[in-house]
Formats: C-alpha cells, structure tokens, sequence
C-alpha cells in the first residue's frame, strides 16, 4: 500500500471520481428568450462544400444532382475554367455518407478531378441572442444560399489566434462588434449576405469558421473581405484565411 493510498479517509471515493463534473456539458444551442420561455435546439444544420476540376460540360452533373433529389447548389469556379463545385446540406451529417457520397461517387462527379483543398464542411450556430432560433439556424442559410437574386459566392475557412480565446470576454465582444458593424452595413445595403459555419474539429486544417459570402454582384463580396482587413480581429487575431473559392451559381435545387 503506498502512503497516500494508506492516508485515503476509509470509504472515500476515488481521486478521479471526486474531481469528476457530474453534470453534462451544454452542448445545445440557445437563441433569446420567446414568450418568456428559453429558445433551446439540439440540431443544427450542416453544411458542405466540394469542388473539382476538369469539367468540361455541367449539365450532366446537374441532370444527376436532379435525380438524385438532393438539395444542393451547383457553382462554376470563376478561378478554374474547368472548376465547378456543389453545395450541400442536411441536419443529419450522416446525409454527407449515406446520400451525397453516393451522388460523387458515381457518374459523371467521379470522373472529375477532385480538389480537396477548398472541401469546406462545417454546421450553423447560435450566439444565444437569435429571436428566431430555428430560422436562424435552419431556414435563414438555406435561403440565403438558394436565393435566385445572389448568384455570386466566396467561400473560405478561417482559424483564429489561441490569443483571442484568452482575452477578456467583453474585450472579445468589443472586437467581434467592430467587425459585425462593417457586415450588417453590406447586407442593409444588399450588398452581400453571409452564412457562418463553425467548424472545430470537422475541418482537416484544424479551421475554427467556415464563411459563405453571396450576393448579386462579386464585386462587393470582394470588398466586404477588403474593408475587414482593418479590423482589429483580422489584422492582430486571425492565423489563416482560405483558400477561398469564387463561383457563380450554375444550378439550385432545394
């Protein structure tokens, strides 16, 4: 018997029980209270992107996307001539195995070049201020990503700092609410609408967000990526961002 093990009071739990949280952690997401009652949801929606090259003709991918009756949003790669890439979706993830998998796996998306680099996949979240918690994270992606009036998309994964997660939570809202400012001004504008995904622990490049900018024209979804450059969590709290894809929408459906 070693002498901490004889100094144990008698019937005393183990050391790892007696340390151990007995409660789970809060894994839901919580938007603002609604009627006086917590707005609490145990899903979400995912969401993902794929791309390829060396397509040369994008109908048959939409004729398969059709009869496969997946939801999904075909983009031709503004950068990649021959670049195309499909948007999916579902609150279930086994959706992306069970459904989508089979759709790249068979003609005419296997024969394509994939291009793993801009695989982006990633879930929706709330911050716990929503007034429409399931709007916010089910109804409000899929049609900002669907809307027929913004055919241009950027898309891009992003990785904070470890810094930013040590700071002062007011001083991290103080930051985050600088860089909101600049979007909420491009989408009272029409400018350009976002989708946030967070993505720990889903991304092969240990990424923090996945962002989907759209609108009507690129040309603001260009800027609105310029203008953040300046803020403070861009400029001093960012490690990476991108590889971003550009494309415009060759195909919906929902």
């Amino acid at each position: 018997m070693t002498q901490a093990e004889s100094t144990k009071p008698a019937g005393a739990p183990p050391f790892s029980h007696r340390i151990r949280n007995t409660e789970p952690p809060m894994i839901d997401e919580k938007g603002a209270p609604l009627n006086g009652e917590p707005q609490i949801l145990s899903t979400r929606l995912f969401m993902q992107l794929q791309a390829y090259g060396n397509c040369r003709d994008a109908q048959p991918l939409i004729d398969a996307i059709k009869a496969a009756k997946i939801p999904a949003v075909l983009y031709a790669d503004v950068n990649d001539p021959q670049g195309v890439a499909i948007l999916t979706w579902a609150e279930d993830p086994s959706h992306f195995v069970d459904a989508v998998r089979p759709l790249l796996n068979a003609e005419p998306f296997v024969s394509l070049e994939h291009k793993p680099r801009f695989t982006m996949f990633g879930r929706t979240y709330a911050l716990g201020h929503e007034a429409n918690l399931r709007e916010w994270l089910f109804d409000k992606p899929i049609a900002t990503a669907t809307n027929g009036d913004w055919p241009w998309a950027v898309w891009y994964p992003l990785r904070r700092r470890g810094s930013f997660a040590k700071l002062d939570p007011a001083e991290q809202r103080q930051i985050l609410m600088e860089h909101a400012l600049i979007g909420m001004s491009f989408v009272d504008a029409d400018y350009a609408h976002d989708i946030r995904l967070a993505c720990p622990g889903l991304d092969a490049d240990d990424n923090d967000f996945v962002i989907g900018l759209v609108g009507k024209s690129l040309h603001p979804l260009s800027a609105i990526v310029q203008n953040m450059r300046k803020t403070t969590q861009t400029a001093l709290y960012l490690e990476n961002l991108g590889p971003f894809f550009v494309g415009k929408v060759l195909h919906q459906s929902v």
